[in-house]
């Protein structure tokens, strides 16, 4: 459960934003609601310690989505927060490139398309190459060949004034990947709704 101060107002939701609305978010009443997205820990975090920080929050949100092979009204996201002076996207991409060399130990085709967040400026989603369908289209990437992996972008202004940094002082990125996609990818998972379902024939694989 989270407050809709941290949800949407510290983060830069206008009043009227789409994802207000009760049919994209999962409202108690007019002050709580099931968290949509695990970005409110950004200023919940700074606004109790000091920059520089790097953080990373995994937990699980909530969204009133149409469920399909990608998409469940449930599922993990792991967010990141670096805050500190003189960081750049390139500081973000060279990171995140490391990352998924790692993860899936072998080089992986991603790309960056601009996007819009209210809480980064300039905001940019992370696209990694399907590896279900080897990148030539499937119902799990929509038939595009790619898969949307993790939102992301540098830290808005107004999102380190809502927490008390000064916002011409200090730049950060911040990046909020999900973790069943990450899962998905890793084992060529064609529906991401098995991952919560509690099939034990589908679990003992792992």
């Amino acid at each position: 459960m989270e407050t809709d101060y941290y949800n949407f107002q510290a983060l830069n939701f206008p009043k009227d934003h789409p994802a207000r609305d009760m049919q994209d978010t999962f409202k108690i009443n007019e002050d709580f609601l099931l968290r949509a997205h695990t970005s409110p820990m950004q200023v919940r975090y700074m606004e109790k310690n000091n920059p520089p920080l790097r953080i990373i929050v995994p937990g699980r949100v909530f969204r009133r989505d149409a469920t399909d092979a990608s998409h469940d009204c449930q599922f993990y996201q792991v967010e990141g927060l670096m805050v500190d002076k003189h960081i750049s996207a390139a500081n973000f991409k060279a990171i995140i490139e490391e990352f998924f060399k790692r993860f899936y130990s072998q080089d992986v085709k991603i790309r960056l398309r601009p996007s819009f967040f209210p809480f980064t400026e300039p905001s940019f989603e992370v696209d990694m190459s399907c590896s279900v369908c080897g990148g030539k289209g499937c119902k799990v990437c929509g038939h595009s060949g790619w898969l949307e992996m993790a939102g992301a972008g540098m830290v808005h202004p107004f999102v380190f004034k809502s927490a008390g940094y000064g916002p011409y002082e200090w730049q950060g990125f911040a990046f909020g990947f999900g973790l069943d996609r990450l899962v998905m990818m890793k084992y060529k998972i064609n529906d991401i709704r098995l991952l919560n379902f509690g099939h034990l024939r589908f679990l003992k694989q792992f």
